[in-house]
């Protein structure tokens, strides 16, 4: 896929400029970078969620996969019973659900633009959303909420203020206004705080955020990482230790590291 918001870098440190725009907040005098990242090894990969993917009606299906994942899980999974604190581990773990992955970390988002060799011929993206500007089109109790709390993304205990169930999310929503979230999942192992991560979701179940984005252009931006780059910040993120043994600890992470930098370039 193409929008009109692509920029394809030519080389390290165009991307890196790249990477941290608009990072400077004249507010608090600091650093802080307004954009959620996701990296992808195809740009033309699109943002559809692991529901779409089960294809059929799942928009159908998507009550009975949490209901059965909460059910069957062992005990102790999830400290409290918030709705949106399951979405959030379901998707963690593999199940199906609207959620999409984001980081707050470009070079967290550069390495899954990296991590999969047999993409090496295909170029990345990484996309760049503006999560504080996509607030602004939220409906007025959500956006109260994160008003209260000062907040600029929601925990599932924000949202559970309004919405107690994906029900009450979907009555929010007006015939035309589709919205989208980000919230900031619980920290409920080492994966999540290591990859400095948080999720997305929109308003319904049917909706692909890359189309809602081309009718707000305003809200992001994309990076092409062309592949004959992908190789130098391969390298580059091994050597500032954004591997696969500190994002995904333990031994598959390890093994997954060991795998991939030993293995010949070409």
């Amino acid at each position: 896929m193409k929008t009109k918001n692509d920029i394809t870098v030519k080389n390290w440190l165009e991307l890196q400029k790249l990477l941290f725009e608009n990072s400077w907040d004249e507010n608090i005098l600091r650093h802080r970078s307004p954009y959620a990242f996701r990296g992808l090894s195809d740009k033309d990969y699109e943002l559809r969620t692991s529901l779409m993917r089960l294809g059929g009606k799942y928009e159908d299906m998507e009550r009975h996969l949490l209901r059965n994942f909460r059910k069957y899980s062992p005990k102790g999974t999830l400290d409290g019973d918030l709705i949106w604190d399951w979405l959030a581990v379901a998707q963690h773990h593999g199940l199906p659900t609207r959620l999409l992955d984001w980081t707050y970390s470009p070079y967290i988002a550069l390495h899954f633009v990296t991590d999969d060799l047999g993409k090496y011929e295909k170029d990345g993206v990484i996309w760049c959303m503006d999560y504080m500007k996509s607030n602004e089109l939220l409906p007025g109790p959500l956006r109260n909420i994160l008003k209260q709390e000062s907040s600029l993304v929601f925990t599932g205990e924000m949202l559970e203020g309004v919405c107690k169930s994906i029900s009450d999310l979907e009555k929010l929503k007006s015939s035309a206004d589709e919205f989208v979230v980000f919230l900031e999942p619980p920290s409920f192992d080492e994966r999540i705080i290591n990859q400095y991560a948080l999720f997305s979701f929109m308003s319904s179940a049917r909706s692909v955020l890359n189309e809602w984005l081309e009718d707000h252009p305003g809200l992001f931006f994309r990076i092409i990482i062309p592949a004959k780059l992908k190789w130098e910040i391969r390298d580059k993120l091994d050597e500032v230790n954004i591997t696969e043994r500190v994002l995904f600890p333990g031994l598959d992470g390890l093994s997954a590291w060991l795998r991939r930098y030993y293995r010949p370039p070409r």
